[in-house]
């Protein structure tokens, strides 16, 4: 059986790329990572149990491995193992040697392998990736090359601080039509805003996108099989277009976008060398009209220009703007707690209760904080502005698990006692000064874990000091033990007494 795919999302990826964009399976296999045999054999298997694009709704990640993995006919079904094209390479290299006479010799050893023709196109597939020196020719509206300009631009700030803005460059394959925009950084926010204002600006996109490997793009860089960031890979889903990573040190794979960027420095930074911007939207409005000017350049040896090719060709065939533009999100992992809510950008949002001890998928966008478990979404939240409060759905609290709701208080509570009666009191104070008592879980059992830090004896005195200075919570509980206030007494505050002076005037004064 080929390799599994890191996770479903791939194959769901595979399957749009295939049926939707309609690319080739080596296409496929670059932008998602995975090896083309991989690719090749969940096609099969998606053909095999039905599957088209897009997939049934409701369908969940469990229920689509179990139609995608059939039980397989035996130990080996329909495995053909691969010939070592590195000897075969070696043996063509001797006098007389075919490769004809290789695939027979291959056969003798495997008789159910790859008939000759295959065996001659593999070991083709396999040879052109060697060190090939190809001429690229591009179909329109096929690929956009992305980068950043290795040359910066200082900004210099009206309170005297200078920073470096950052030129960010796309070229078509096609027609050669150029986008430049400075962003005051290359992190995934400006790496994300870049390429959608590259979309705006061609109102299209391209099947493909070939960028090459920052962090923003690719966690992890690999000829064979790269690593695209998530939320990089949900911008692209969301425009229905492919990333398919440049190879790690492999300019030849992007020329399109090195001389882009060659020509950017040299008619748009060069030629805005001796200006001083004070914001990059300054230095944006300085650069479009040299963009403009550039694209309108009639071509050397070429009929035209880059504004006419993209305009009477190129346009037509690129995909339609998504209806709505694309909203930057972070994907991370959280788990519900035992009150059924995430901790989230410090902030808390509840989940269904039965989900308790479940890891989540989160989508944190600008507005919106999202909870996925197994591909589906089971919360939706508004994003919280304030830090430590709770946002709490009511249904995700049903009647079913009231009696659970007010066993956890009298569970946490018997717990206290089992300290000492004043770790019980500062409990009680905790659930009774929340909102819902659910919402002080957290705090006490930030108190059952102080408890195994520090001794009974000590966590009881530190809650007496707690409570004689009215400051129940476990930051405050916490702070007491780490500093050792609670072998300390308290102390007791007398009424001041006013001292014997002539010049002060006394009660009857005022009188």
């Amino acid at each position: 059986m080929a390799r599994q795919p890191t996770s479903i999302r791939h194959f769901k990826e595979i399957l749009r790329l295939k049926l939707q964009n309609e690319l080739s399976v080596r296409e496929i296999a670059r932008s998602c990572g995975i090896p083309a045999s991989t690719v090749g054999d969940y096609i099969q298997r998606a053909e095999a149990a039905g599957l088209s694009w897009p997939l049934p709704e409701g369908i969940s990640d469990s229920e689509l491995m179990e139609r995608l993995s059939p039980p397989a006919e035996g130990p080996e079904a329909g495995i053909k193992p691969l010939p070592n094209w590195p000897q075969i390479r070696e043996e063509l290299g001797r006098k007389s040697v075919t490769l004809r006479l290789l695939w027979q010799e291959y056969r003798n050893v495997h008789p159910t392998g790859y008939g000759y023709s295959r065996f001659c196109e593999l070991y083709e597939r396999w040879a052109d990736t060697l060190d090939p020196v190809l001429r690229q020719t591009h179909e329109p509206g096929r690929k956009l090359f992305v980068d950043w300009a290795g040359q910066t631009t200082p900004i210099y700030h009206p309170d005297g601080t200078i920073t470096q803005a950052s030129l960010f460059v796309a070229v078509l394959g096609f027609s050669n039509r150029i986008f430049a925009e400075a962003f005051p950084d290359q992190q995934l926010d400006s790496w994300i805003s870049a390429h959608i204002h590259v979309f705006e600006f061609l109102n299209g996109v391209t099947a493909a996108v070939v960028p090459d490997n920052p962090k923003t793009a690719v966690i992890h860089a690999n000829q064979y099989e790269p690593l695209l960031h998530p939320t990089y890979q949900e911008m692209a889903e969301h425009y229905g277009t492919v990333i398919l990573p440049a190879r790690p040190r492999k300019p030849r794979d992007k020329p399109k976008v090195e001389t882009g960027v060659q020509i950017a420095q040299r008619q748009i930074l060069a030629t805005l060398r001796d200006l001083r911007f004070l914001s990059v939207g300054e230095f944006n409005a300085a650069i479009r009209p040299l963009v403009a000017k550039l694209n309108a350049q009639p071509f050397q040896k070429l009929d035209g220009s880059r504004d006419t090719w993209f305009e009477t060709i190129e346009k037509a065939t690129l995909i339609p703007l998504a209806e709505h533009r694309y909203e930057l999100a972070t994907w991370s992992k959280a788990k519900v707690n035992i009150d059924y809510h995430v901790a989230v950008d410090r902030h808390y949002y509840s989940a269904p209760f039965n989900l308790i001890h479940k890891q989540l998928d989160v989508r944190l966008s600008p507005r919106t904080v999202e909870l996925f478990l197994d591909g589906k979404r089971v919360a939706v939240h508004v994003r919280g502005a304030q830090n430590g409060q709770f946002t709490t759905v009511p249904e995700h609290r049903p009647k079913s698990h009231q009696q659970y709701l007010t066993w956890i208080p009298t569970r946490l509570i018997e717990w206290g006692r089992s300290v000492g009666p004043q770790c019980a009191l500062v409990i009680e104070q905790i659930l009774a000064a929340k909102p819902h008592p659910e919402q002080g879980f957290r705090s006490c059992l930030g108190l059952l874990r102080l408890g195994k830090g520090f001794s009974h004896p000590r966590l009881e005195a530190a809650c007496r000091r707690a409570l004689h200075y009215q400051t129940c919570s476990y930051r405050s509980i916490k702070s007491i033990l780490e500093n050792r206030l609670d072998q300390e007494p308290e102390q007791v505050e007398l009424p001041l007494k006013s001292p014997a002076h002539e010049n002060v005037r006394g009660q009857a004064y005022y009188l």
